[in-house]
């Protein structure tokens, strides 16, 4: 599935669209390039789940979690400054094992043995010279993440 973002608030959009289909136990991999809107689209993701904190990336922390009303969390992961994850990828293991939290990977190649083959994938790419245009090409590699995508692709115009 491709879709294609105009403007920060249209990343935001999908990414609210997104979280309101997750309900625990998902996987969700980013890939792009520095400013591509990876914690953009987190943000709105973090809405739809009824999050109401704000968001911040977790380049210089790595990783940070945030509670939902319904009492799931949001894992967000930013690998971008490790070349080996030690012992976060013991943490991520951890977490992707948790019914409870829907985890959010961002430049997760530094981590790719400890991923599951069920995971949702979108890679934001710029388009053009327009700083805000984004092309979301979002994929499945699972039953569960497939599902999702399925319910994606019938709420998006």
């Amino acid at each position: 599935m491709e879709i294609q973002s105009l403007s920060v608030d249209d990343t935001k959009r999908f990414g609210e669209q997104l979280g309101n289909l997750l309900s625990g136990g998902e996987v969700v991999e980013l890939i792009g390039d520095i400013g591509a809107g990876k914690t953009t689209l987190v943000k709105g993701l973090a809405v739809g789940m009824g999050i109401d904190e704000d968001v911040q990336s977790p380049t210089f922390t790595i990783s940070r979690r945030y509670d939902t009303p319904s009492k799931k969390q949001l894992a967000h992961y930013d690998f971008y400054r490790l070349s080996d994850p030690g012992i976060m990828k013991m943490e991520i293991a951890e977490t992707l094992h948790s019914e409870d939290t829907v985890t959010v990977i961002e430049w997760g190649d530094v981590v790719s043995s400890v991923l599951p083959t069920d995971k949702l994938t979108i890679r934001l790419q710029a388009i053009a010279d327009n700083q805000d245009d984004r092309s979301l090409h979002i994929s499945a590699s699972g039953e569960k993440s497939t599902k999702i995508l399925e319910r994606l692709h019938a709420a998006t115009p």
